[in-house]
């Protein structure tokens, strides 16, 4: 399942490969690799990815997608997705600002001030600040239009109130893309404004939240009379929700980690089956083949997605909808299955770890009720 996605790889993308496969060789050390294996079992071992993801800006490989002028290689969508495998197949961890180098620095390469490129791209890139994105709060998950935390105009100043949640990273956070309210008189998309928010401002207040997974990964920030500098708002005021959809990313193929993360899983969890012997029961080869047909279909509509970039199209405002919506309903199906086949062994360690988690996959990055309703509405032409 891990065969080329384009039919001829161009000669500048083997080379880009290439160079990428000799540096992991030279550079990816087994600490960085354990480093990496237990922050996702919910350790601190960030110090360690720090270096590394140092290691890689220095090198252009922490956002190959990124403007050389800002630190990236400007790599086109083969290159990106020749990355992205590369990456995957080693088992690297890429930089820690997954959000920021994805999200938040697009945004601010798109609509922010000259100052805010200046200051904040090359800190994110090098992983030398850590951030995290002010978007769902209590009553404004998906919808992300409903939020009320405030900033109310103060002289060169705004004064936020609020909450947000499911802030990651938001325990180890530098800073935070915070999207607020700046017109409570103004319809629900056009009332919102986004600030760039020193987390070491008084008034903010970071609570850990640990998931039934074990880990802290998640918090909750509450702002209490947050003094904000004018300075901090990107883009412009009110316009907030035009930062929010910026899809000006230069991450293309970015939608291709979610089926390499699922190809992972799957020969991880194939070699643990295999280790205990033929797998013979009918109904867990039934379920792994369709499993695998799963993630096959994953890879290849995003693969006829990314082909249809390269030439020049535009993607499907479905796209991401889809592969999430697909993506989600795996995984938690191989969590499933994993119980199944390995029965106790499953119990500890990454299986059972995993199997905490798959519920979360459903919501995270936008709810499975939300990306039907954009497959319906703007794939299928369907009404509200």
């Amino acid at each position: 399942m891990t065969g080329p996605v384009f039919a001829r790889e161009d000669p500048a993308v083997t080379k880009f490969r290439d160079d990428l496969v000799e540096w992991l060789a030279a550079n990816l050390t087994a600490e960085v690799l354990e480093a990496e294996r237990a922050v996702s079992a919910g350790e601190d071992h960030l110090d360690v990815l720090k270096a590394w993801n140092a290691r890689l800006a220095e090198a252009g490989w922490a956002a190959p997608s990124w403007p050389e002028r800002y630190g990236g290689r400007d790599a086109d969508v083969q290159q990106q997705l020749a990355y992205l495998e590369e990456m995957s197949r080693a088992g690297a961890p890429g930089p820690i600002n997954t959000i920021g180098v994805s999200n938040i620095a697009p945004a601010i390469m798109a609509v922010g001030s000259e100052e805010q490129k200046e200051r904040f791209l090359r800190p994110m890139l090098c992983g030398d600040e850590v951030w995290s994105q002010g978007m769902s709060e209590p009553d404004a998950g998906s919808d992300l239009a409903s939020l009320r935390t405030s900033a109310r105009p103060d002289g060169d100043t705004f004064v936020v109130n609020g909450q947000k949640t499911w802030n990651s990273m938001g325990s180890h956070a530098d800073w935070c893309q915070l999207y607020v309210r700046t017109d409570p008189a103004a319809p629900k998309h056009k009332g919102i404004s986004c600030l760039l928010v020193d987390m070491t401002t008084p008034g903010i207040t970071v609570r850990p939240l640990r998931t039934m997974a074990g880990g802290y990964l998640f918090a909750e920030l509450f702002f209490d009379d947050v003094r904000v500098p004018c300075s901090a708002l990107l883009g412009e005021l009110n316009e907030g929700w035009r930062v929010a959809v910026t899809t000006l990313s230069h991450e293309r193929a970015g939608v291709a980690r979610l089926y390499l993360s699922l190809s992972t899983t799957f020969d991880e969890l194939l070699g643990a089956a295999r280790s205990r012997g033929p797998i013979t029961n009918p109904l867990h080869r039934d379920r792994l083949a369709r499993l695998y047909a799963a993630i096959a279909c994953i890879r290849y509509s995003t693969s006829r997605e990314l082909a249809k970039i390269e030439q020049g199209g535009q993607p499907s405002a479905t796209m991401g909808g889809l592969a999430k919506l697909s993506w989600a309903r795996a995984a938690q199906e191989m969590a499933e299955l994993a119980m199944s086949i390995l029965g106790p062994e499953a119990l500890t360690g990454p299986w059972a770890k995993n199997l905490a988690m798959s519920p979360s996959m459903s919501i995270a990055g936008g709810t499975s009720d939300i990306n039907r309703n954009i497959v319906g509405e703007h794939g299928l032409g369907l009404p509200r």
